[in-house]
């Protein structure tokens, strides 16, 4: 082969050298170095050892031979996925010319990762390393295939699990390996390492963790398909007073796990939120609108004790229409309700079946049980609409995962999972239950009858046969039992076996009330990235199994808890928390929120109109005073909707919606339409308190509390007071205008805090 030295190199002595020792031949401190299980063994597995060298040095990773394309012709399953075509790409492909089993120092395989000759990926490891040693006595050894007897990679274990170390300190971690034939070997360095808090903590390649920051982070490692995670626990610095933890006040179990990681961290608590606060927080987080004027004071009023004041808010919220209006649209984003794949009477049967399990308070499983396991007509039961969205098995199996597990097993379609534990015949075989969905015509045209067929398989493209049916990490379906096999699917989703199905949606849940998920990002959920607070997650989801699912009542309790009533005003010991609650985060209203809570204050309700997907031709279709969180369908023509981050619908995921900032948002708030609409409008019911003659003070006490849920502040009131009284009749209106205007664009009214 033209790529082969035709003479020695002038290190060929030296290679064969090694490659004599590490073929047996010789004794000495070289063999001591090898891979330690094949060290032990008479032969090296292709398995266990050539793929964990492979994966090592990054041959076998996307940006070399792992790609989907391979490079030079040279092409590896990612991450040795696929034992099998990977030892015929090395052995068999390209005329065997990348091996020499009766000298492995010539085999191109090592003579380009040692750059012996060119390679484009460069040196890969050196010709006296345990790698090198480890692939020369496979070689030697024939090359030998991937065998069935071979012991398989049963548990992966990181030591130590937990540590707590100092910023700046370091630590090295140990990697064991537990095969199915009882053997433990230390693979630290042969694993992959990462971590998912950069700002925390660094790992490098060979497992020594160094404490950058203060907080928590997990350090993942990576070996043969499994992952496992140590936590580094990283307390901060500063000082604090001898009972900042002392006497806590607590009201639940969330306060209970919050308290002591903040405890473990170093991180002192904010103090309660005052009334006024919560009292506008506790509406937008749970009805996403604000409180009206009179309930703004009729509760700082109230004689009562202000935790039963508070309680009381809490009962009524739950219990009020706009509840429903709110979560509703909430699972209308999770569940892409969309006119423009369920056009007409679907798109209305779905959002209305929707709508009808949030005001019911259906229980979250059965909700997903009928979800998934809907036979009949889609208008007369609005929840097989859901299958419509998706045209195969594969989409179906991806969004299920994601919609109620919180976790994206797409990458497991072509391949391994990166960072998950998913292999690709998981992927297939989870997707299989959905392959016997059929739908056919009904009477109108966007009516479909949805059945189940008891024929139908997914061919598993890697082997060419059908993968048999198995929900993942559940127990396998016959393949030949012709009975819905979505029935098992939705009683493997929701049993307490699957612990992702409870923790997804608290994780969602708690995401709306904190604005920070436990797993952030919320559909995030794998091994690799562990929870902020691992322990309240498992809490909250056990309390949520204990309530059959009641979604109110962890509401509630997330409400009621000193973690939610914190005040956002951070502490100078708690300022650089983003993860641990030990102050509520304050955040941007979402678009739809935002764009209610203007009409709410000014009066002036939102004309909304349906995008006909006619360029900029649109259809009215709701009537006025139709809020935004009660309209059915994405496809609204809303500039500020979209300019503030409504999300499409298309996929199944958090990342649809955007709270970035943006200059268009900037803009729009400052010379758009939507503000100066409203505040030009005749109906602009702050304005009629000039007509009336109500007096300066009251119209900005009415201001301030409608958009505030606070009264204005002694030098707000002498400032803007003087500046109604003081402007000409027949300026005063404008005067007005500007001073909403610049309450509505303030950051106090554009967030929650």
């Amino acid at each position: 082969p033209m790529d082969f030295p035709r003479r020695f190199h002038p290190r060929t002595f030296s290679v064969l050298l090694l490659t004599l020792a590490a073929s047996g031949w010789m004794a000495g401190p070289l063999r001591a170095n090898t891979h330690p299980e094949a060290h032990q063994a008479e032969t090296v597995s292709f398995r266990n050892h050539v793929q964990s060298v492979l994966t090592k040095t990054g041959c076998n990773m996307g940006a070399c031979h792992g790609a989907g394309a391979g490079k030079n012709g040279f092409y590896l399953s990612l991450r040795g996925y696929n034992d099998e075509a990977d030892w015929l790409a090395i052995t068999r492909a390209a005329g065997g010319r990348r091996l020499s089993p009766t000298d492995p120092a010539r085999s191109l395989l090592l003579l380009k990762a040692t750059g012996t000759v060119p390679h484009k990926g460069g040196k890969r490891f050196e010709v006296d390393s345990p790698e090198y040693q480890t692939l020369s006595r496979w070689i030697a050894a024939g090359a030998p295939g991937p065998q069935e007897s071979d012991p398989r990679l049963s548990r992966l274990e990181v030591v130590p699990a937990k540590v707590r170390l100092e910023p700046g300190a370091t630590n090295q971690i140990q990697v064991l390996a537990h095969f199915s034939n009882g053997r433990t070997e230390d693979v630290t360095r042969w694993a992959k390492f990462s971590s998912a808090n950069d700002e925390v903590a660094n790992v490098g390649d060979t497992g020594e963790v160094k404490v950058v920051g203060s907080g928590e982070a997990g350090i993942t490692a990576w070996y043969l398909s499994q992952i496992a995670v140590a936590f580094v626990t990283a307390p901060f610095t500063q000082p604090l007073p001898a009972d900042t933890f002392a006497n806590l006040p607590r009201r639940n179990f969330i306060d209970d796990q919050i308290h002591a990681k903040l405890r473990e961290l170093n991180l002192p608590p904010s103090p309660r939120a005052d009334d006024a606060a919560f009292l506008r927080r506790a509406h937008l987080d749970t009805l996403g609108v604000l409180p009206t004027a009179d309930e703004v004071r009729e509760f700082l009023a109230d004689p009562r004790p202000s935790q039963e004041r508070r309680d009381a808010v809490i009962e009524r919220l739950l219990a009020r229409p706009e509840f429903v209006d709110y979560w509703a649209y909430k699972w209308s984003d999770l569940l892409l309700v969309n006119s423009t794949r369920l056009r007409g009477a679907a798109g209305r049967a779905y959002f209305a079946w929707i709508r009808a399990q949030v005001e019911a308070n259906r229980p979250w499983d059965e909700l997903v049980r009928e979800l998934l396991t809907v036979r009949g007509s889609t208008l007369e039961n609005g929840a097989g609409n859901y299958f419509l969205l998706h045209d195969d098995p594969r989409s179906m199996a991806e969004t299920t995962t994601q919609a109620f597990m919180g976790m994206s097993i797409g990458c497991a379609r072509c391949h391994n999972h990166p960072s998950e534990k998913w292999t690709n015949d998981d992927y297939f075989a989870f997707a299989s239950l959905f392959a016997r969905v059929r739908t056919k015509n009904g009477v109108s045209d966007s009516e479909r009858i949805l059945v189940a067929s008891d024929s139908g398989e997914l061919v598993q493209p890697r082997t060419g046969r059908p993968q048999p049916p198995r929900p993942l990490a559940g127990t396998p379906v016959a393949p030949e039992d012709p009975a819905d096999r979505r029935a098992p699917l939705a009683a493997w989703l929701t049993s307490p076996e699957n612990p992702f199905f409870a923790q997804s949606i608290v994780n969602r849940i708690w995401a709306n009330f904190f604005g920070v998920g436990l797993v952030e990002k919320v559909d995030d959920f794998r091994v690799s990235n562990p929870a902020s607070n691992e322990a309240l997650l498992a809490a909250a989801a056990s309390y949520l199994r204990e309530q059959r699912y009641d979604l109110k009542a962890l509401m509630r309790e997330i409400l009621r808890s000193e973690a939610y009533q914190r005040s956002s005003t951070p502490l100078p010991g708690n300022a650089a928390d983003r993860r641990f609650y030990s102050r509520y985060y304050p955040r941007r209203l979402m678009a739809e929120v935002l764009l209610d809570a203007s009409s709410q204050v000014t009066g002036v309700p939102t004309e909304f109109k349906r995008a006909t997907g006619n360029g900029d031709s649109f259809q009215m279709t709701y009537p006025r005073g139709t809020r935004a969180l009660q309209l059915p369908d994405s496809q609204i023509a809303s500039y500020f909707l979209k300019s503030f981050g409504k999300p499409d619908r298309l996929q199944t995921c958090e990342c649809e919606r955007s709270a970035e900032p943006s200059v268009a948002q900037v803009l729009h708030l400052a010379n758009g339409q939507t503000l100066n609409a409203k505040l030009s409008d005749p109906v602009f019911r702050l304005a009629r308190g000039l007509t009336e003659d109500a007096g300066s003070q009251r119209i900005l006490d009415e201001l301030y509390l409608s958009a505030l849920a606070r009264p204005p502040r002694p030098d707000e009131q002498a400032r803007l007071v003087r500046m109604l009284d003081e402007a000409p009749a027949a300026q005063r209106r404008a005067v007005l205008e500007d001073i909403t205007w610049a309450l509505l664009s303030s950051k106090e009214f554009l967030f929650n805090h």
